[in-house]
């Protein structure tokens, strides 16, 4: 059975927030935040209790933007189901993130897996 993952979009008027990766795969590339569900867990509980070990903030999903299961979007073979959240507090790097930054949507830097298409399909 493959792995089920999700991933956050947080936005603040024209940027997105990423963090940098900690371990592999794509250790040292930027991403959005997200991680594995853990076993008895749903995909929204696994998306507000990433973003917040990884951020230190605390979401709220506004919608589902999607769900990833190409078999060659990440080596692990993950499924990734991607959330829109709102968002409190100050962004800090915890948990396997190394840095957190605000990017604008124009200019983001190279991206782990597909997370450039994931998040060109959600701001069309």
């Amino acid at each position: 059975m493959r792995p089920i993952a999700v991933d956050c979009i947080i936005l603040k008027r024209n940027k997105i927030l990423l963090i940098k990766r900690g371990h592999e795969p794509f250790k040292d590339m930027w991403a959005l935040p997200g991680g594995l569900v853990e076993d008895l867990e749903s995909a929204e509980e696994a998306c507000i209790r990433e973003t917040k070990e990884e951020t230190g903030l605390d979401v709220k999903i506004k919608k589902l933007a999607g769900v990833y299961s190409d078999p060659g979007r990440d080596p692990r073979k993950v499924i990734s189901i991607v959330f829109l959240c709102e968002y409190t507090g100050i962004p800090k790097a915890g948990d396997d993130a190394k840095e957190v930054g605000w990017f604008e949507i124009g200019e983001l830097p190279e991206l782990a897996a597909d997370h450039k298409k994931i998040i060109e399909n959600v701001m069309e």
